[in-house]
């Protein structure tokens, strides 16, 4: 059986995958959503959802350094990887051995089509497509919801010292979009580091956005930040609604809808 993934690349299986790894938390998640979690032997210690897993699978390392004696004593029918979450090295080492699935988020719809090739590999195509009705339902619904708001400016940071943003090309700025936010850093690609000049000179923005992940911002934060640009709002977002692309999506517009009520109100 023959397979293309997200990056075009064909991924060849004898048999129906019964024996999994995942080295990408949001794909453990819905591999979970999907009824497979008897399948999964080995996740990464980021993989925190359901908490469960990581007293129960084999802990292989995290998404960028990986322990591959574990991943091969784990003997898996499949290996899941992410173009961003992993790294290039990890693939190809891993690839050498095993079938490597890789999945390429930045939309939405990138994420629904993860979904149904889930379905297709794992023969969990009911599933697979209540999933995606429910995300796609859940999405149209705020989509609605939110049209009578005012587009808003924002800036979205997941680190600090030194301060790190979202920009283009990532599936964050992806869901800002479907927010209604306009980001103030999308001319810049991908992650960059913003100087402490830059977060003082922002003019005409709304509101910054901290995530809960990587660098977990807290209350504490918001008065630091409030002292380098006394212009816009300080808010605490929940960033795995923001970046998890898996099975989070069906809870994630209804934060979202919150989210606009409270900072609208």
């Amino acid at each position: 059986m023959m397979y293309i993934d997200q990056l075009q690349r064909e991924v060849k299986l004898t048999k129906i995958p019964t024996r999994i790894v995942s080295l990408v938390p949001s794909q453990t998640e819905l591999l979970v959503a999907l009824g497979l979690e008897e399948a999964i032997l080995g996740i990464t210690k980021f993989c925190v959802h359901p908490s469960h897993l990581r007293k129960e699978k084999i802990v292989v390392g995290g998404t960028k350094k990986v322990n591959y004696e574990k991943i091969r004593s784990a003997n898996p029918d499949i290996i899941l990887c992410n173009k961003e979450e992993n790294t290039k090295d990890i693939v190809e080492y891993l690839q050498e051995d095993f079938p490597v699935h890789v999945s390429n988020i930045f939309t939405i719809n990138d994420a629904l089509e993860l979904i149904k090739q889930y379905g297709i590999i794992f023969t969990k195509e009911n599933a697979a497509h209540q999933l995606v009705s429910q995300i796609s339902k859940a999405q149209n619904s705020l989509v609605t919801a939110i049209a009578r708001f005012k587009i808003k400016k924002v800036a979205y940071f997941i680190w600090k010292d030194p301060w790190i943003a979202v920009g283009n090309h990532t599936f964050i700025n992806h869901v800002l979009h479907i927010n209604r936010f306009i980001n103030v850093f999308e001319h810049k690609d991908r992650y960059p580091e913003i100087s402490l000049e830059e977060m003082k000179s922002l003019q005409e923005i709304d509101f910054i956005l901290l995530s809960s992940e990587p660098y977990p911002f807290l209350e504490k934060h918001i008065a630091e930040v409030q002292r380098m640009n006394k212009k816009a709002k300080i808010i605490l977002v929940d960033g795995e609604y923001f970046s998890w692309y898996g099975s989070r999506l069906v809870d994630a517009f209804s934060y979202f809808e919150t989210l606009h009520k409270e900072i609208s109100g």
